[in-house]
C-alpha cells in the first residue's frame, strides 16, 4: 500500500480588506476566535503550515510565516511566497485557504485533500450556490508550482487573480464551510448563532466541554460527583458465612440435639458445633464453626427430653445460610467508572469496605441573578420586581448534581459581566439568570466575546428558552446563561444542566423519560414547547398551554413538564422532565 503524501496548509492572511474599511480581516473575531485561528485549527493536523501576511508574534513557533513582495501583491503573489518558504516533495498536497472563512473545518480540509487522489491534481471548493471558491482549494505541489512559474514568466504575479492559475482546468467539490467574510454584512451573518434543537444543544455540550480534573475524595461527601475509576470491593460480602433467616444452625444430619446457647448478630464469641448439634441463630449472625446448614423456624419442630430438633414432614431441602463472598469477593467491580455518586452507590461502597474513590466533581457552581430591576429583600420600589427564583436555584442545582458555592445579584454596570465572568473563584460553572437576549441592557454576549469565550450553544429552537447560552471561557470555566423570566429560567435549567454536569464529570447522560402527550396537536407550535403536564387516568399526559412565564405558579401540583415537539400530532411521545 502506498503511503499518504505529505500535506501542507498555505493560509493567506494578508490583503488590504478594503471592503471592510481596511481592517485586519484575519484578526476579526467570530464566536470568540480570530478568523486566522479558525483556519489554523482546521489545518492543525497537516504536516506543515505556512501563513502568508504580516508577521504575528502570537503564532506557534512551528508555523512558518512569510510575506509576499511587494506587500499587497495579490493572492498569486502570496502563494508564490508561501511555496518558496518551505521545501516539499512533488507529490505533496497543498491546501490553499484564505484566513476569512469562519466556518471552515478539518472535515472540509480532509475532503479536499482526498479529492486530489481521484478527481485530479487541482480541486476547488464549491458552495451551496454553485459558486467556486478559488481560495479554498487543494493542489498537488508540483502542479501549483508549475502553474505559478509559467504565469510568472509570461505576465508576472503582481495583482494576478486566482483564475489565471485555473485556465488549464480544475475539479470541483461541493463542501460546507465555504462562506467567507468580504463585507461587514458577511461578518454579521457569520456572527449569528444557529438555533439548535434541544437534542443538538445537548450533543454540542457533550462534545465541547472538557471534564474537570479527577480527585480522591470521601464518597459520602461527594454526592453529585462521578466515579473516575471503577469502584472495586475491598472486602468479601458477606465477610463470613451468615444466617439469612431466624432459625437453627445445625451440624450434620438430623435429628439434632439443641444446645442452650443462642447465636445473635454481631456476636464474636467462639462457638463450635459437633455433629448432630443445633443452636438457635438470628438473621445476620455468623455461623458457628462446624455448622453445615441453617434451617428456618417454620421448617422444624423442637420437642422431647432432651430437646431434639427435627424437620417437619414434606420440608423442602434448602440451606438458609449465606456463604462468605456470596454477593462479591475482594476485587469485584461494584460500579464502573462514569457512575454518578449517589446515596445508593455510597451504600454499596460501604458494603464493599470502600470509603474513598477517585471522582470528578461535584460541579462547583455560582448562581448570579442579574438586573437593576431585581430586588431580593426589602420593599419594592417603582419599576422593580421580586427575585422569585434566586433562592431556589441552589436547590435545583443540587438536584442536577451541581453544588452551589455562592448565590449573588449583579447590577447592570458597564464592566459587571466581565468582572463576574473573569473572577478566579474556584467555580467550574457560572449560572447567570437574565441578560441573554439582545436588548439594550443585555451585555452578557458581548462580554463573553470580549473575554474570548467559545459559545457552544447560542440559541435554541424552543419556547421558552430560545435565548439561552452555554459558553466556555478560556480558563475552562463554563457559563450557562438562562432567560430572565422565572418559568423560562427554571425549565431551561432543568432541561440543560444535567447534560452540562454529565459533560463536566465524565458520565453518560441517562436516557430521557418519555410519555404520551394526549393533546400535543392543540399545544404545539413551530418550535419545541416546554409545558407543564398532568397525568390522566389512562397514563397519558395532558399539557397546559396557558402557563404564565413571569412566575412558577403554573408548576404547582405538576409532576413534570414536557418537551412537546414542533408541529406534533396528538398522542405524540415526548420527553418528560420531572419536577419532584
Amino acid at each position: 500500500m502506498n503511503a499518504h503524501p505529505p500535506t501542507c496548509a498555505l493560509i493567506l492572511a494578508g490583503g488590504r480588506g478594503t471592503r471592510m474599511g481596511g481592517v485586519d480581516k484575519p484578526g476579526l473575531v467570530v464566536h470568540g476566535h480570530r478568523l486566522l485561528d479558525i483556519a489554523l485549527a482546521a489545518t492543525a493536523h497537516l504536516g506543515t503550515t505556512v501563513v502568508v501576511g504580516p508577521h504575528r508574534d502570537d503564532l506557534d513557533t512551528g508555523v512558518v510565516q512569510t510575506q509576499e513582495s511587494p506587500i499587497g501583491g495579490g493572492p498569486v503573489s502570496a502563494l508564490w511566497a508561501g511555496l518558496n518558504a518551505v521545501e516539499l516533495p512533488d507529490d505533496a498536497v497543498v491546501v490553499v485557504l484564505a484566513a476569512d472563512l469562519p466556518h471552515v473545518s478539518r472535515g472540509v480540509v480532509d475532503s479536499l485533500i482526498d479529492s486530489t487522489s481521484h478527481l485530479g491534481p487541482v480541486t476547488c471548493a464549491v458552495d451551496e450556490n454553485n459558486r467556486t471558491q478559488f481560495l479554498l482549494s487543494a493542489w498537488v505541489f508540483h502542479e501549483l508550482r508549475e502553474r505559478i512559474a509559467t504565469l510568472r514568466e509570461s505576465a508576472g504575479l503582481d495583482n494576478q487573480p486566482m483564475k489565471k492559475l485555473l485556465t488549464q482546468g480544475f475539479s470541483a467539490l461541493q463542501v460546507s464551510g465555504t462562506a467567507d467574510c468580504d463585507t461587514p454584512e458577511d461578518l454579521e451573518r457569520a456572527r449569528e448563532l444557529p438555533r439548535l434543537t434541544i437534542a443538538g444543544a445537548r450533543a454540542a455540550v457533550l462534545e465541547s466541554l472538557t471534564p474537570v480534573r479527577p480527585r480522591r475524595a470521601v464518597l459520602a461527601e461527594s454526592f453529585g460527583a462521578t466515579l473516575a475509576e471503577p469502584l472495586v470491593a475491598q472486602g468479601d460480602l458477606p465477610p463470613s458465612p451468615v444466617s439469612a433467616m431466624d432459625g437453627y444452625a445445625v451440624a450434620g444430619d438430623g435429628p439434632w440435639r439443641i444446645r442452650q446457647e443462642v447465636r445473635v448478630a454481631g456476636s464474636d464469641a467462639t462457638l463450635e458445633l459437633a455433629d448432630g448439634e443445633a443452636i438457635r441463630i438470628a438473621t445476620g449472625a455468623h455461623l458457628p464453626t462446624g455448622a453445615s446448614a441453617v434451617i428456618r423456624d417454620e421448617h422444624v419442630v423442637a420437642d422431647g427430653t432432651p430437646t431434639l430438633l427435627t424437620l417437619l414432614p414434606n420440608t423442602p431441602q434448602r440451606n438458609d445460610a449465606r456463604p462468605q463472598g456470596e454477593d462479591w469477593t475482594v476485587g469485584f467491580t461494584i460500579a464502573p467508572a462514569g457512575t454518578p455518586v449517589t446515596p445508593v452507590l455510597v451504600s454499596a461502597a460501604t458494603s464493599g469496605e470502600v470509603v474513598e474513590g477517585l471522582v470528578r466533581g461535584p460541579v462547583r457552581a455560582r448562581v448570579v441573578t442579574t438586573g437593576d430591576e431585581i430586588r431580593r429583600d426589602g420593599p419594592l420600589r417603582e419599576g422593580q420586581t421580586r427575585d422569585s427564583i434566586g433562592g431556589i436555584l441552589p436547590l435545583l442545582l443540587g438536584r442536577c448534581g451541581a453544588a452551589c458555592i455562592s448565590d449573588t445579584h449583579l447590577r447592570d454596570t458597564a464592566d459587571g459581566f466581565e468582572t463576574t465572568l473573569g473572577a478566579d473563584d474556584g467555580a467550574d460553572l457560572i449560572v447567570i439568570v437574565g441578560a441573554t437576549g439582545g436588548g439594550a441592557a443585555d451585555e452578557m454576549r458581548s462580554a463573553l466575546d470580549r473575554l474570548g469565550a467559545h459559545t457552544v450553544v447560542g440559541r435554541v429552537a424552543s419556547r421558552p428558552g430560545g435565548s439561552q447560552i452555554t459558553a466556555v471561557l478560556p480558563t475552562g470555566k463554563v457559563v450557562l446563561g438562562l432567560p430572565g423570566n422565572p418559568y423560562a429560567a427554571v425549565t431551561t435549567l432543568l432541561t440543560m444542566l444535567p447534560t452540562i454536569v454529565s459533560a463536566l464529570t465524565g458520565r453518560t447522560p441517562l436516557p430521557p423519560l418519555l410519555g404520551i402527550v394526549a393533546n400535543a396537536a392543540e399545544v404545539s407550535s413551530d418550535a419545541v414547547r416546554l409545558l407543564p403536564v398532568t397525568q390522566t387516568d389512562d397514563g397519558r399526559w395532558h399539557a397546559d398551554p396557558s402557563v404564565r412565564t413571569s412566575h412558577l405558579a403554573g408548576l404547582i401540583g405538576k409532576a413534570a413538564f414536557a418537551l412537546v415537539p414542533a408541529s406534533a400530532p396528538d398522542n405524540v411521545v415526548a420527553e418528560l422532565v420531572l419536577l419532584g
